[in-house]
């Protein structure tokens, strides 16, 4: 890896707009302030292809600035016998596994709404629905394979930990329009074909318990482990599909046949899965470290990662406590029966 230490002198008055822009870059090795009264030094150290980058961004951002000076120096690592052997172990159990900068690269770069993840969302949810109408669980985990749930679930969780607004904001846009796809045609199927509550499979979704909480939560935490050992392995799309593509097909069939009490449970079902998938996507990378190493940008990160899980556990409360209330009017319904 061939370096660069870039020295930056400005006015510090500019610290602020600065540390702003090298926010920005997730590609950062790191960088160190240090300022007398009249004036601030930024050392920046980055690899050799990202200094133009750099450059042209401060010329950009400071263009009315005359006295700022820029230096470039070379930066030479040398390496002892002693550093190579305590690393051997560490290498081994890196092999094939990213670092946080190529997870979120990798997440950045794949999460778009192109014409295959739209084909993809529409070939998904025809195959669950003719599952469904067929009372046919192969069938609808042949839909869960080719469904395209896994990426914008678990980037939404890599924005939230490297608090990545940007990123969010394109994630959350992917996914609600994948969602709302996906529950149009599931909508349309439901007017042609009425639903038929007796079928297992339908049946099945047109409830919601606790287990329903844990099955969502551990899919999330596979969909997470995925993405940080270097593998997307079709079952793990399966498992963050389970969660999300059938109920929510199983939702617009309902609404289109017009039953509305079950679409309501089912809509709690799929809110729930949702909810615990990010939670769970957040805990996981969390825990791996998975977010900015900069301080700047980790004090940014953990801000936006706190806001976030507190707003998704306020609203699992919510709904726990609505699946509370399915359960125990239910439980009454059954008490009644049997006397």
């Amino acid at each position: 890896m061939n370096l660069r230490l870039v020295k930056v002198f400005l006015a510090v008055c500019e610290e602020q707009n600065v540390r702003k822009l090298l926010s920005s870059y997730s590609w950062l090795e790191t960088a160190s302030f240090s300022k007398s009264q009249q004036q601030l030094l930024i050392k920046i150290l980055l690899e050799e292809k990202q200094v133009e980058t750099l450059v042209n961004d401060l010329k950009k951002k400071f263009p009315h600035l005359e006295d700022w000076q820029l230096s470039i120096l070379p930066v030479e690592i040398k390496s002892t016998p002693a550093d190579l052997t305590s690393s051997k172990s560490w290498q081994t159990d890196q092999v094939n596994r990213p670092d946080k900068k190529e997870i979120y690269q990798q997440i950045s770069q794949s999460i778009r709404l192109d014409s295959t993840e739209v084909s993809l969302v529409i070939l998904a949810t025809t195959i669950a629905a003719i599952g469904l109408v067929q009372n046919s669980e192969v069938v609808i985990i042949g839909a869960m394979v080719i469904a395209p749930l896994l990426k914008p679930n678990m980037a939404l969780g890599v924005a939230t930990t490297f608090g990545d607004l940007s990123l969010a904001i394109r994630t959350i846009k992917v996914g609600l329009t994948e969602i709302l796809i996906s529950l149009v045609l599931s909508i349309l199927f439901g007017i042609l074909v009425p639903v038929n509550l007796e079928m297992n499979e339908i049946a099945m979704r047109t409830s919601v318990n606790f287990s329903d909480v844990i099955l969502a939560f551990a899919s999330g935490v596979a969909g997470a482990i995925s993405l940080t050992v270097g593998e997307q392995k079709a079952v793990v799309g399966v498992m963050v599909s389970v969660a999300l593509l059938p109920p929510l097909v199983v939702f617009g069939m309902l609404i289109g046949s017009m039953l509305w009490e079950s679409a309501i449970e089912t809509a709690v079902l799929v809110s729930t899965n949702i909810v615990c998938l990010n939670l769970a996507a957040i805990a996981t990378f969390w825990v791996q470290d998975i977010r900015p190493q900069q301080w700047w940008q980790k004090f940014q990160a953990n801000k936006i990662t706190r806001i976030a899980t507190i707003f998704w556990l306020v609203i699992l409360a919510i709904l726990i406590s609505v699946i509370f209330m399915f359960q125990l009017k239910e439980a009454n319904a059954q008490l009644l029966l049997t006397k």
